[in-house]
């Protein structure tokens, strides 16, 4: 990683920082804000933020709604109102510790917020505590991870809080000490005074503590005089998580809870009619509970192994699913019949593209898996959870209870990308736990996942640009998609209702597609009359979508991004110096200048490589990819056993400017993981339909981005802080990366990719069956050994 420090010269200026002081109607500064001090047995403070909201402010001339109101924006402030419920909290052995209400699931903002908390009380990171909260319902919209928001709305809250504690504790100790505070200063969690007297803030921590709320003020500290922020950090968990030590869902050992499955149908969202042999598998070893559910025929048993035993043996007469019959050919068809038509007419100076993109998979890297245990009057519930407030909610009408009788646990998992927003396996778990009367363990198997688990929409976005001389005049763009479930509304009950609105998924498409559309895309360019609309087709239950990592941005920007490029070509002009001339943003222009001296743009490359670049505006920042890509004879066609091997990337540069980077390192990781998910987006993900059903059933066969096709060399470049605040980074290097991907296999091969994956029409497997629903588990592992 280079985190770069300076401006480069002749680059043009940097955006100011937004560190000044900015006095308003309330008289305080930027750094000045107003929080609670919580009535506790040692000292515990929170934010209050609801009044100090800084309004949304446009940044072009002719700004699209993504520039005046983001779904950040959105996110944050549905926030605020409760972010005086959440605190930090100092103990008597000294440590600190905060109930987080977002779910760490690999992203590391348990490490971020630890970080946060460290900076403004002034203490060891080692020596903050950061927990996952359960659900709570009063939070409402502030316990839902999503759109890479986490880091923007809690970074204020979290300091607000922290800062209140660490006042609090120097007030104890002045009066301790018989000194005034502002002759004492803290350091590591000591507050020293100019005598040498050193009072460690657990000795203090009691005496601090408040009998009654009260409002209080807190000066933050100024980013001159961060020690821990925006330096690189090491993940608090990772030593655990490499030796093993760490626990996930799947991990979990609740007493009796037993391992379970679920044998499912053979096409998506089929359902059981009959169980022609249940006693006989009943009765095989270890198996204790065999029972029909709405989604299949749940098994419990000792383990794991004698649970797919079953699920295999089990026979069972299936209800046809909601798209049997149908296939990849016969959905897109459907799609193309439903795309809103263009309006400039096609006169010769126009540059027009149709894409196609296929379903994906949003499977993370550990299954599904919850724990559920339903008894009369009451149920608990562990499980990993993008919007625990909702499965408590959704828990509690399944069941017939008032909330109050539902706990649920919220657990780290191993992955989410929007999958863990539904809680489908909870859902199930508690079905299956209601029904047999004992706990279970239910866990996904990874041909579940593939199957019958969420995915990203097939999807189709047309584009037609018109231009003159040098300008270009006008920028269409049409998304046509399977519709997308936002029936998690906000992450409870209420806007989760909405969403399900009939007719026809008319509230999921009204009051949330439409809105996220809106409110995420974005065309960064100034092109003259740019309109951008969506279409989705079926309702939201037809299939089982989600979000996925970034929504509809990969595929939009993806399919922008080619168009651009083939501007330039009609105008004669270079791609980068084409996007610099016409970019409306001066932090684009920064990351793409850096990706571009940095990748050596421009460079001679042999006969089918190529570079291309890309560039992508959201989550408060800017960034730029650079890839260079191999489509040579000789790579594409290697063989590699089981495997799609065709172009591969060979180099990436990515610039990232995220206002405030606040640990470097963890932004770092993010980047490099959007890097391989936009490889794999453009090159090889996808699953194919057939006869109502996915052919992949599991990662062998779902060829996300391998060691021989990740590129050798990867540079990520942290751009210096230019706005003073954090922006989103979980979803940020997916579009970018997708979209120079695509940008150099057109390059490369002198063609423009338009359907996505490029090697989507290569079945490089043989499909497991689809019944029984889950293969045999492996044997012979060692004999695949590379």
């Amino acid at each position: 990683m280079d985190q770069r420090r300076t401006s480069q010269p002749g680059r043009g200026p940097r955006p100011s920082s937004l560190e000044s002081p900015d006095p308003g109607a309330t008289g305080l500064d930027r750094r000045r804000f107003l929080g609670l001090l919580l009535a506790a047995p040692t000292v515990a403070a929170a934010a209050q933020l609801g009044q100090f909201a800084d309004p949304a402010t446009a940044h072009a001339a002719l700004p699209e709604p993504s520039d005046i109101l983001d779904l950040n924006d959105l996110l944050t402030e549905s926030a605020l109102p409760t972010s005086n419920l959440i605190s930090v909290q100092v103990h008597e052995d000294g440590t600190a510790s905060f109930e987080m209400p977002r779910t760490e699931s690999g992203q590391g903002i348990t490490t971020m917020v630890a970080m946060i908390i460290a900076e403004e009380l002034d203490l060891p990171v080692e020596k903050v505590r950061v927990s996952l909260a359960d659900a709570r319902p009063e939070l409402m919209f502030n316990q839902f991870t999503a759109g890479s928001n986490t880091a923007i709305s809690i970074y204020t809250p979290v300091r607000v809080a922290a800062a209140i504690a660490r006042g609090r504790l120097l007030q104890a100790a002045a009066n301790e000490l018989g000194e005034p505070v502002g002759l004492l200063t803290s350091k590591l969690g000591v507050i020293s005074s100019v005598a040498g007297t050193q009072l460690p803030y657990g000795d203090l921590a009691q005496k601090a503590a408040s009998d009654v709320t009260e409002q209080v003020e807190a000066v933050l500290k100024p980013e001159s005089e961060f020690r821990v922020l925006g330096k690189p950090h090491n993940r608090v968990d990772a030593l655990d998580a490499v030796t093993g030590r760490k626990k996930f869902s799947m991990d979990l050992d609740i007493p009796d809870a037993l391992p379970t499955m679920v044998c499912r149908p053979p096409t998506i969202k089929g359902g059981p009619e009959s169980v022609v042999n249940l006693d006989e598998v009943r009765g095989m070893p270890g198996v204790t509970d065999v029972v029909p559910i709405s989604t299949g025929v749940a098994v419990r048993a000792r383990t794991f192994g004698q649970c797919i035993d079953a699920v295999r043996a089990l026979e069972v007469n299936w209800e046809p699913g909601t798209v049997d019959g149908e296939s990849d050919d016969t959905i897109l068809e459907k799609i193309k019949a439903s795309e809103i038509p263009l309006v400039v007419p096609d006169t010769g100076s126009t540059v027009e593209g149709e894409f196609t993109f296929h379903f994906r998979n949003n499977a993370a890297l550990e299954p599904n898996t919850a724990v559920a245990d339903v008894r009369p009057g009451s149920a608990e519930i562990w499980s990993c959870l993008q919007s625990p407030i909702l499965c408590k909610q959704e828990v509690a009408a399944k069941l017939g209870l008032p909330q109050e009788a539902v706990s649920v646990h919220v657990q780290q998992g191993g992955g989410a990308f929007g999958r863990r927003m539904f809680n489908d396996v909870v859902l199930e778990a508690v079905e299956i736990s209601k029904e047999i009367g004992k706990p279970v363990k239910l866990m996904w198997h990874r041909t579940d996942e593939c199957r019958q688990g969420r995915t990203h929409p097939m999807c189709t976005s047309r584009i037609r640009a018109s231009y003159v001389d040098d300008k270009v005049l006008t920028f269409e763009q049409r998304h046509t998609s399977i519709a997308t479930d936002y029936t998690m509304g906000f992450a409870e009950a209420i806007t989760s209702v909405a969403a399900r609105l009939p007719p026809l998924g008319l509230g999921n498409f009204a009051a949330f597609s439409v809105p996220v559309f809106e409110l995420t895309v974005g065309v960064p360019y100034k092109f003259g009359v740019t309109t951008q609309l969506l279409n989705e087709i079926m309702q939201y239950d037809t299939f089982p979508t989600g979000s996925n990592r970034n929504l509809f941005n990969p595929d939009v920007r993806t399919a922008q991004e080619l168009i651009v490029d083939q501007l330039a070509a009609k105008m004669g002009k270079d791609r980068y110096e084409f996007r610099r001339s016409f970019l409306d943003d001066e932090r684009l222009i920064a990351v793409l200048d850096e990706v571009a001296e940095e990748g050596e743009w421009g460079r001679s490359m042999p006969d089918g490589c190529a570079q291309g670049i890309a560039v992508h505006k959201e989550y408060k920042g800017a960034v730029a990819v650079l890839v260079e890509i191999d489509c040579r004879p000789e790579t594409v066609n290697r063989q590699i056993r089981n495997a799609v091997t065709g172009p591969r990337v060979t180099k990436v540069v990515l610039a990232v400017d995220t206002g405030l980077a606040l640990n470097p390192r963890g932004l770092e990781a993010q980047m490099q993981g959007g890097i391989s998910d936009g490889i794999a987006q453009a090159l090889t993900s996808s699953l194919h339909l057939k006869d109502g059903t996915f052919l992949e059933g599991s990662w062998d066969d779902y060829f996300y981005t391998r060691q021989w096709n990740a590129p050798p060399d990867v540079r990520v470049i942290i751009m210096p802080p230019t706005t003073g605040k954090p922006g989103g980074a979980g979803e940020f290097g997916v579009p970018a990366s997708m979209a120079a991907t695509a940008c150099a296999y057109g390059a490369a091969t002198g063609t423009m990719p338009t359907s996505f994956p490029i090697n989507h029409g290569t079945l490089s497997f043989d499909p497991k069956p689809v019944v029984p629903p889950v293969p045999q588990s492996p044997t012979n592992g060692l004999d695949f050994a590379y």
